[in-house]
């Protein structure tokens, strides 16, 4: 009889946050996308509202964050992949070597067996690729083995690639 009470009591508890729950999704939700059928019931107008005429400031292309890199800035940048890759040619660890890689065929690191998901979305480790790669590795490449977040800055991004560069035979 006590196993039952105290069953009770937690389905009750539950049963109350859910309720609660509800109840303050049901007061407090604004319309957006939780109602159906829901409008904004004003509009507040700026002057100079024209988003299409805008001019976008980008920042430099491609080639000139490369010119300006600086390879020693990314010897340090290597410091976060040196605990799963190595720079010597042909010695892999939890990754392949990286020894090379700029401009290396996707895949084709000697002695390290790949999971197939980076063939798939590349052919050739080029410097542009890499960039893209090394801002979030599972998002270029969904399913990749490699565990790393990414560099979400540029500047780290293109030095680390540069540093990368100066290792060839």
């Amino acid at each position: 009889m006590t196993m039952v009470k105290v069953t009770g009591g937690v389905f009750g508890a539950l049963l109350v946050f859910l309720l609660g729950s509800w109840a303050a999704d049901t007061l407090y939700t604004t319309g957006g996308g939780h109602v159906e059928g829901a409008e904004q019931a004003y509009a507040i107008e700026v002057e100079g509202d024209e988003a299409s005429e805008e001019v976008v400031e980008e920042g430099p292309s491609f080639t000139e964050m490369m010119a300006a890199a600086d390879v020693a800035k990314g010897a340090k940048v290597f410091g976060k992949c040196k605990a799963c890759h190595k720079i010597e040619a042909g010695v892999n660890a939890t990754g392949p070597s990286l020894f090379g890689v700029v401009d290396r065929a996707v895949g084709t690191a000697d002695g390290f067996a790949f999971s197939g998901k980076l063939v798939a979305v590349a052919s050739t480790w080029d410097a542009e690729t890499l960039f893209e790669f090394l801002r979030k590795p599972k998002e270029f490449a969904p399913g990749t083995k490699m565990s790393f977040s990414g560099l979400k800055k540029e500047a780290d991004r293109v030095n680390l690639i540069a540093y990368l560069a100066t290792l060839s035979e």
